[in-house]
């Protein structure tokens, strides 16, 4: 058949079954993103003889004859559509990943569409940004606004600077991890999941399957390493324990890779899996973490003890924290003038991030091992695979172009160490990219919590006990279970003045999907618990919730104290800007913003606080490099990985304002292992407050250097005024070239392997400052159906200086989209069988363009003093109050409060129906 791809005709020849969306690929136009493969994301939107369509559900037969427009395509050559100028214009993307699908549909839209413009739009789902972004630049092309040119001039730190690749994100053509030739030479690789939730293999037969025509090998536990290890990654390999096998003679959870095929198409590869034949001796499970830790519950580890970091294998307890400070809690409560109490529970929440997780692998000419992955950690990962198979770090490379998403998802090493035990078996390339339904059934989701709360206060609303029980579920393995653990009973508790705290708090493993590392690190979930209980106390004494924590919230200079007399060493207050964070978002919820509630729905207002430490307790390593090249460009080198979170925009940014480095004169390279130096990775908001630093370290140091060589060149006094421009080094009334500064330097010993000049910086985190956040939301409740609608939407962060204003407001944005999210709609249902119910978006609910409001959001005027330039973190914080605050918000609209968490609809009606019942 033929068909027309962006004006150039194909001759091809789909294979049975084939979809358009693999067809366009396997030609190259890797702008066609896969999201879903289900029609429900739009990442693989096309025109279709000028229809928009979602290519994966369209049959290639079907295109034949056919004039197929992507993202590309929409406008000749280099020149980009309207609709995607808009999006670059007004930031309507972070990781990027849904641009170009987004840009092929509302390409089609017209002014008559304005009204429904979030239904039009349903289709395409955006992860990141909170969809305001997206809505505006839509509408001002529909409405032919004229662009606002008047946004300060610049490049440097405290401008919204769009990403660098942005013109070519928004077309498809920035590359992710599969957008590469290598993906589509590669061998493929499947894997066979267990449909136990605990059983021992006892054999399997793999003989059929590897006599099918195709397949290359067939792997199994016999062929793995037995080296145990952690998918969690850390800075310290023994911050979570030792409890995992590439492929295991143990299964532990519904979905639990058993076995992987390696075959020359997916269409062998998945003929295989049906054809290999294992025997179970099928075990008892446990998937209620209450009833995992009570005597004679099954046993998921019983061989792991203290040096495996398990602390109660004989309980399914890998940690616990039982302490306090002040005194007895129980008395404390007993003799509070006021006391309120209350259980809450969170359900398992699916990153979704729009690219899946995986990875591609082969030998390069020296023999060595590389990995191209979708990680927020290469260098965590290098060192695992070293580990695993036995290797010296120095044989393997990792590496990662854009991510399509994270949010601590890809801190996690999913599909790396199956890719490297492939390309080693085999010694042919290979790639593993997860479908949507693995996501969900083979990936980490986030901790489902059981948070009780005890609050005690004196007659003036003072807090004088508080008192936490706490309950998390790992699932069947302990990646991130007790850094989660830990973190979730920190900033939660210690955001507050109280003289008397006790915690009791456990995680525990359960033959269930694996939890793992997600947005706010286990906040969330105790933050609901604290902040639904501040609510109630500020009901029982009838005291304005905001007024209530102006009373109790720490303030600046305060120890941070959870359940030990002595705060957490490395916390410093680098400044302080709660007190303003309450106030703003105060202030903006008493204005309103003039939208209604429908006709006989109950409206109640609601808000909470939080507090998150910038980077990882234990120190963030990141080294950077910047270097000056003989054509008098830049080159910086810098580990961190891209997924959305904005920081290669704002290391641009730190370059040009301290070298004057324009941006086409600067190189940037991150996340390859052979080609920057090590990072600990791109979790805990570490990107801008550590990375950042180390960099600015680097191009002080630079910047210093280039300006005494130029005054050495020209025979100029050290205390000679010099200034570094755009265009050289300016020596009094004389200018010295970038380009002669670094001739000059390569005349001298020492030169770098760039044939220029290059400085060093690091940053250790162990510095670490605190953010705060405040979100206040007034929602709208119909009893009658149990539908919210949020009406007003709020946040004030306290970001210290904001590096990229747009960037950070849509950080916040986001964070708030899906703590939305979170709160009203997305559970991972898990059956009685401890299989996942809603392994797809149809049925797990994404947040769409309707469903999410704009958010108002306000920043403190802070300035820090550890962070680079004065800057906090803000990727994980925005995320932490929203859902306590909808659910106050709903407590006071119905009179009655929700405890469990989503507050679905059908929960939400229950409440409504229960109060009119007690009314």
């Amino acid at each position: 058949m033929k068909i027309e791809v962006d004006g150039t005709t194909h001759d091809t020849d789909p294979r049975p079954g084939q979809c358009l969306r693999t067809l366009l690929r396997e030609h190259g136009h890797t702008e066609v993103k896969k999201g879903c493969d289900a029609g429900d994301c739009g990442a693989c939107a096309v025109l279709l003889d000028g229809t928009p369509v979602h290519s994966c559900l369209v049959p290639a037969q079907r295109a034949d004859g056919a004039v197929v427009t992507t993202a590309a395509g929409l406008a000749p050559g280099d020149d980009l559509h309207p609709v995607q100028e808009a999006l670059v214009r007004e930031f309507g993307f972070q990781c990027g990943f849904c641009a170009p699908g987004m840009s092929v549909t509302a390409s089609c839209l017209t002014a008559d569409d304005l009204p429904d413009l979030d239904k039009r739009l349903k289709g395409s789902l955006c992860r990141c940004t909170g969809y305001r972004p997206i809505r505006q630049a839509v509408r001002s092309v529909l409405e032919g606004a004229v662009p606002d040119d008047d946004a300060p001039a610049g490049h440097g730190v405290g401008r919204s600077v769009p990403p660098e690749p942005a013109r070519r994100i928004v077309q498809g053509r920035e590359p992710f991890t599969f957008d590469t030739p290598v993906a589509r030479d590669a061998l493929v690789l499947r894997v066979l999941g267990s449909p136990h939730a605990h059983a021992r293999i006892v054999a399997v037969d793999t003989a059929a399957a590897r006599a099918l025509p195709g397949v290359v090998a067939v792997l199994t536990h016999a062929d793995a390493p037995r080296t145990r290890f952690s998918t969690a990654r850390h800075e310290h390999r023994t911050d979570d324990p030792d409890d995992t096998r590439v492929l295991d003679d143990t299964v532990r959870f519904v979905g639990q890779r058993v076995a992987a095929v390696v075959a020359e198409t997916a269409e062998a590869a998945d003929a295989a899996l049906a054809l290999i034949d294992v025997s179970y001796d099928v075990l008892p499970s446990v998937h209620d973490p209450e009833e995992a830790r009570r005597p004679g519950a099954p046993l998921l580890h019983p061989d792991l003890g203290p040096d495996d970091r398990v602390a109660e294998a004989h309980r399914n307890v890998i940690a616990g924290l039982h302490a306090g400070i002040g005194g007895d809690a129980d008395a404390a409560l007993a003799a509070s003038a006021v006391t309120v109490s209350g259980t809450w529970r969170t359900g398992r929440v699916a990153h979704a991030q729009l690219e899946t997780h995986g990875a591609i692998g082969w030998l390069d000419d020296d023999g060595r091992l590389v990995v191209r992955a979708s990680t927020q950690v290469p260098f965590l990962a290098r060192d695992e695979l070293a580990h695993v198979f036995d290797l010296p770090r120095d044989r393997v490379r990792v590496l990662a172009a854009r991510l399509g998403g994270g949010f601590g998802g890809k801190q996690e090493m999913f599909a790396e160490d199956l890719v490297a035990l492939a390309v080693l078996t085999t010694g042919r390339p290979v790639a593993y990219e997860f479908a949507r339904t693995d996501e969900f059934r083979r990936a980490a989701l986030r901790h489902p919590f059981r948070v009780q709360v005890s609050l005690g206060a004196d007659a003036d609303g003072r807090l004088t006990a508080m008192k936490l029980d706490v309950l998390s579920d790992t699932g069947a393995y302990g990646n991130h279970a007790i850094g989660v653990l830990f973190h979730s009973v920190s900033e939660s508790v210690n955001v507050y003045r109280c003289p008397v705290k006790r915690v009791d708090a456990e995680v525990v493993y359960t033959n269930t999907v694996p939890s793992g590392a997600f947005r706010g690190y286990g906040l969330g979930q105790v933050i609901l618990g604290v902040e639904s209980a501040m609510d109630l106390l500020a009901q029982e004494l009838d005291v304005d919730p905001f007024e209530l924590r102006r009373r109790n919230a720490v303030r600046d200079g305060d120890p941070l104290l959870t359940v030990s007399e002595e705060p957490e060493p490395d916390l410093r207050w680098g400044s302080y800007g709660l007190d303003q964070c309450l106030d703003l978002a105060q202030a903006a919820l008493a204005r309103g913003n003039g939208v209604e509630a429908p006709p006989g729905w109950r409206t109640g207002e609601g808000m909470a606080i939080s507090l998150i430490a910038g980077a990882a307790p234990g120190g963030h390593h990141a080294h950077a490099t910047a270097t000056l090249r003989p054509d008098g460009t830049y080159v910086l080198g810098v580990g961190t990985a891209e997924f959305g979170n904005g920081t290669s925009t704002v290391h641009r940014q730190i370059a040009a304002t301290v070298l004057a480095a324009p941006p086409d004169r600067v190189v940037l390279r991150t996340a390859d292992t052979d080609l920057v130096e090590h990072d600990t990775g791109a979790f805990a908001s570490a990107g801008t407050v550590v990375a950042g630093k180390a960099l600015t370290r680097a191009c002080t140091a630079l910047r210093d250097t280039v300006l005494e060589r130029a005054r050495r060149l020209v025979g100029a006094d050290a205390d000679a005024a010099t200034e570094l421009t755009a265009d050289g080094v300016h020596v009094g009334d004389r200018r010295v070239s970038l380009p002669e500064v670094a001739a000059a330097v390569l005349r001298d010993p020492g030169a770098s392997g760039d044939g220029g000049l290059t400085a060093h910086g690091r940053d250790d985190g162990l510095e670490r400052s605190m953010a705060f956040n405040v979100h206040a939301v007034r929602v709208a409740v119909d009893p009658e159906t149990g539908s919210v609608r949020v009406l007003q939407s709020v946040q004030a962060a306290d970001a210290g200086f904001v590096m990229n204003p747009a960037q950070c407001r849509g950080q916040v944005e986001g964070g708030a989209a899906q703590g939305l999210g979170s709160a009203l709609y997305e559970e991972v249902l898990v059956g009685p069988d401890g299989a996942v119910q809603n392994p797809v978006f149809r049925t797990y609910r994404v947040p769409q363009s309707a469903d999410v409001p704009d958010t108002e959001v306000y920043f403190a005027d802070t300035y820090d003093t550890i962070g680079p330039f004065g800057a906090k973190s803000m990727s994980e914080s925005p995320y932490n109050p929203v859902a306590p605050a909808i659910g106050n918000a709903i407590a006071r609209a119905l009179g009655r409060r929700p405890y469990r968490q989503p507050f679905t609809r059908e929960r939400v009606w229950r409440l409504a129906q229960e109060a009119d019942h007690a009314g």
